[in-house]
Formats: C-alpha cells, structure tokens, sequence
C-alpha cells in the first residue's frame, strides 16, 4: 500500500494528532524531494527513533537565490512515494498557498551559525531555510526532526533555531552518505555531465587531505588556501570557499584542540558542490 499523501497542515496536524492520542511519538523528515538514498538513511534513523514518520516534501522558493535552480529543481512525486515504500506514514505535500497562505511576509532569520560561508554567497538562504522549517514545525509539530550533516551549516542553523525559539523538538543529524568514490549524494548530482562526474569525486578527496595537514600542524589558512587551489587543479571551475572552522559555533578558529570542521562549495561547470566532514 502506498503512503498517504496530504496537501493540507490541518490533515497533517489531525493525523499526528491521532498518533499523539494513541501515545505514539512522531518524527519529520523535511526535504525538497527528488529522494536518494541520502534522505532514505534518514527517514530510516527518524524511524528508529519514533513509530511514526512524516517525510515533508515542498520545494521552498525563499531558500533560493534569484540566479539559482528554483525553476528547473528536480520534481519527482511519485518517484519519491515510491523510493520511499513502507518506510514512513506519511507525505506531507502542500502547495505554495498551504505553506505561504499570506505571502511570505514574517521572515525568520538566525544568527550564530548562519553568518558566513554559505551566506556569503547566498544572500538571504538560511533566512528561507528558517522561515520554512518553523512552519513546518509549526504545522507538524514533531517530537524530533532529522537532518543530514551533508547541509552542515543548514544542521547549526536548525538548532539554532529550536534554541532561539524554545522549541521542544530534538534535532537529529545523520552522517553523509556517499558514493563508492566519496562523492556526498545530492539531488543535484543528476546536473552532473559524463566529465564533470570525476572532477566532483575529488571534492571529498581534497577535503580529507586538507582534514590530514590541518591534523598534523599546518597553519588552517595556509591549508584552506591549498586545498582551493587543489580544487581547481582538479578540474573545478570556481572555488566559493574551503573552510575550516568551530564544529559547534563555525566561527573561524586558529587551531583545532576543539572539535573542527571543514567545509567547501565548489563548481564543476554549472553545478554547485558542497561537501564537509570532521577534522
């Protein structure tokens, strides 16, 4: 039997309401759509943690730029249902007007986190990502929300978030899975052209070998300043940032007696790669 499908918040709230009542905890898995097997591994997790699973899939056109893919973002509804099998209870699927009845007019914004990387390059995102995910919230009402660690920055913005907001929600974050070659899996990757795909296998190459000389010693910025210039020895067109920063706060660091991170987003021809991993 395939999985319901609702497009109203007050068939989703009833729902998880009913759950509720029979004293089941319910966990959201919030994505764009367009499923691999990266957002399975996390409805998998979600359903490890709570008997009941809702997968939210909305494409959010306030989390996009206006020169980035909102218009040609892969859409796959039925793809989707059917990648997911029995794995969740519900899809949640509500259109433009569901999730922004009045426009979007109260924007929510985040700081801590959100400053930044990724917001240095796209204005306004994480304010989107924000203003999306506390509706979401909102109209779910969740017992716990999972999240990759593929959108790192995105992961810190979230519990930033629920903290700022004093929201009883725990967030979970889930590792990133790969590609046999290390390449993080992304829906985006279906831009990737035949010899673009080999190029964007070094992104997680050159992150481990950055992770290892910051490791060993070497100055962080001279480290990020090489594993740039690795990057587009390797074929990429364009390096936004490789960043090695404060795994809890991302605030810039000297060395790394603290947890770490590194973080990078890179072209291959038109497509945009991020990807990060422990230090």
């Amino acid at each position: 039997m395939a999985i319901p499908i609702v497009t109203r918040a007050a068939e989703l709230k009833a729902q998880v309401a009913a759950w509720r009542g029979a004293g089941e905890r319910v966990a959201l898995v919030p994505t764009m759509g367009a499923l691999h097997e990266g957002h399975l591994a996390l409805v998998t997790r979600a359903r490890e943690l709570c008997p009941r699973v809702v997968v939210s899939i909305f494409v959010n056109p306030t989390q996009f730029g206006p020169h980035e893919d909102f218009n040609r973002y892969p859409q796959d509804m039925e793809g989707d249902r059917a990648k997911l099998g029995n794995a969740a209870d519900l899809i949640y699927a509500p259109e433009l007007r569901e999730m922004y009845p009045d426009g979007v007019i109260a924007k929510v914004s985040v700081g801590g986190p959100s400053a930044g990387l990724e917001s240095d390059f796209r204005f306004g995102h994480f304010m989107g990502v924000a203003t999306v995910v506390a509706r979401l919230f909102q109209q779910c009402a969740p017992d716990i929300a999972v999240f990759g660690e593929k959108d790192y920055q995105q992961l810190l913005v979230v519990k930033q978030l629920v903290r700022d907001q004093g929201m009883k929600i725990e967030i979970v974050g889930v590792p990133t899975v790969r590609e046999a070659d290390g390449l993080a899996l992304s829906s985006r990757n279906i831009y990737l052209k035949n010899d673009d795909r080999g190029v964007a296998a070094q992104l997680n190459k050159v992150l481990k070998d950055v992770a290892a000389r910051v490791k060993s010693g070497r100055a962080i910025a001279e480290a990020e300043a090489e594993g740039a210039s690795a990057l587009l020895d390797a074929g990429f067109k364009r390096v936004d940032y490789v960043a090695v920063r404060d795994a809890e706060s991302l605030e810039a660091i000297r060395g790394v007696e603290r947890p770490a991170r590194i973080l990078a987003a890179a072209y291959v021809g038109e497509t945009r790669l991020i990807d990060n991993m422990a230090v």
